[in-house]
């Protein structure tokens, strides 16, 4: 059961559409790297194709009724769009699922100190990493500074031409022996993650005696704050109620000679969020209520106030259900037990240079369209939504009506590993679920690189999906 390569099928007016897609996916992912980020411009978008807060119809009693579209979101890092269909909402909704946080490096809260004439931030990494990836990278800084006075600051330095970047440094060969010996896990722990931002002091009268003391003890760090200070209005201990993200800086590119692919940084899980997205929004006149939920925190157990596994889903669902006249209990667990989820969320793309830990029968290629996982999981299965048989067949049914290309997968050879989506969390509401994405080579690296074809297909697999389920 090869699958044929999505490539050889398409016409000039697809193959337009397909280029139009990527260009704006390039877009979306080099201005958008943080969870803060892409929620925002999510809701941009939406409301740019008549989507309406939800908190306002509720301060205002409004009722909803078919064709309304609402957004909704939680702590700027969690976003649902809601477009209400023909049929009750108690039958049910068609849900797609991604995730918008990235592995990255976190800024501790008690980050900067000097060393050897430097300024360094501390960082504690977020999700699964190869730490030694992020050495020698240009570095950006994204995020928020949240201050007493109840004012939000937002950072980004880095992505701008005229921006300065970051680093982490790294030991030069001729003195790595050492080093080099190591296991790649133990080349540099977590606590070499160190960034370094700056190395002019500032500088200070030795004789001033009103001069402050840390400063002369560490002019370096002293000048560092001096500058965000002036670009920011910020001290010390304003990070302290910080959130800022180290990324890796510049935009995301065209790969290949043929430019057939996208090589970016958060394409796990931004490349699925963004299509699910695009999808949401093209969608017009749906029979069952059209969903797509972003959230937080998937790389970490989807845990917290923004993650999959909190109650901003069902609470948000409550109260669409209660403003279109199908309020109650009851009501939301019919709905919720009626509806049909597609989990979306990136697979791990058949790499030559690696293709020892892959099952070449179950694996996923770049350039064969939007995959499916019936399971996720590791080491039998663990920590996985397994769907049914009887779901697949009808997911099968809609992406073949749609004339998608897809392909099934698992996550390399049994034994090799395995990883999970946040599939499993609402399969408890007694829905159908079942994992789709696209394909990916160099997941959770800082630059990971996807097809075009991929894209285009997911976009087109998840309106037919919104529509057809």
């Amino acid at each position: 059961m090869e699958r044929e390569n999505a490539w050889k099928k398409y016409t000039d007016e697809q193959l337009e559409e397909l280029e139009a897609l990527s260009s704006e996916y390039i877009d979306f992912i080099s201005d958008n790297k943080t969870e803060r980020e892409c929620a925002a411009s999510a809701i941009e978008l939406a409301e740019a194709q008549g989507y309406k807060p939800l908190e306002k119809a509720i301060a205002k009693g409004h009722k909803l009724k078919t064709g309304d579209k609402v957004w909704a979101h939680t702590h700027g890092k969690a976003l649902i769009l809601l477009h209400i269909g023909s049929e009750p909402l108690e039958a049910g909704f068609n849900i797609l699922g991604a995730h918008i946080d990235s592995p990255r490096l976190d800024l501790k809260q008690n980050p900067l100190y000097e060393s050897t004439d430097f300024a360094l931030l501390d960082t504690h990494y977020y999700g699964g990493i190869k730490k030694y990836q992020w050495v020698t990278l240009p570095l950006a800084i994204h995020g928020v500074i949240a201050k007493k006075d109840g004012s939000v600051v937002k950072v980004n330095v880095g992505e701008d031409i005229s921006d300065p970047v970051f680093c982490i440094s790294d030991l030069l060969p001729h003195l790595g022996k050492d080093q080099m010996a190591k296991k790649a896990s133990e080349f540099i722990d977590g606590e070499g993650l160190d960034v370094l931002i700056g190395s002019r002091p500032l500088v200070i009268d030795e004789n001033d005696e009103g001069a402050d003391a840390e400063a002369k003890k560490s002019p370096v760090k002293a000048y560092a704050l001096q500058l965000l200070n002036e670009k920011y209005g910020i001290d010390e201990e304003d990070f302290l109620s910080a959130e800022l993200e180290i990324v890796p800086a510049g935009r995301a590119r065209e790969l290949g000679l043929d430019r057939s692919m996208v090589l970016g940084y958060g394409q796990d899980d931004r490349v699925c969020a963004y299509t699910s997205l695009v999808a949401q929004l093209a969608i017009k006149k749906p029979k069952r209520a059209a969903l797509t939920i972003l959230v937080d925190k998937e790389e970490i157990g989807s845990v917290g106030a923004t993650g999959m596994a909190s109650l901003f889903f069902e609470n948000t669902i409550a109260e669409v259900m209660e403003l279109a006249g199908e309020g109650g209990p009851l009501k939301l667990r019919r709905a919720l037990a009626n509806s049909k989820m597609l989990s979306s969320d990136v697979s791990a793309g058949i790499d030559p240079g690696y293709a020892n830990v892959f099952e070449p029968k179950n694996a996923a290629y770049l350039g064969r369209g939007l995959v499916f996982n019936k399971y996720t999981g590791a080491r039998g299965k663990s920590g996985s939504n397994d769907s049914s048989a009887e779901f697949v067949a009808e997911v099968r049914k809609v992406m073949d009506d749609a004339e998608i290309a897809f392909q099934t997968a698992e996550l390399g050879k049994v034994d090799a590993g395995g990883g999970g989506t946040i599939a499993y969390i609402p399969a408890k509401y007694d829905m159908d679920v079942i994992d789709s994405g696209v394909a990916v080579l160099s997941m959770h690296a800082p630059w990971e690189a996807t097809s075009k074809a991929d894209i285009y297909e997911a976009r087109r697999g998840y309106e037919a999906f919104l529509l057809n389920a």
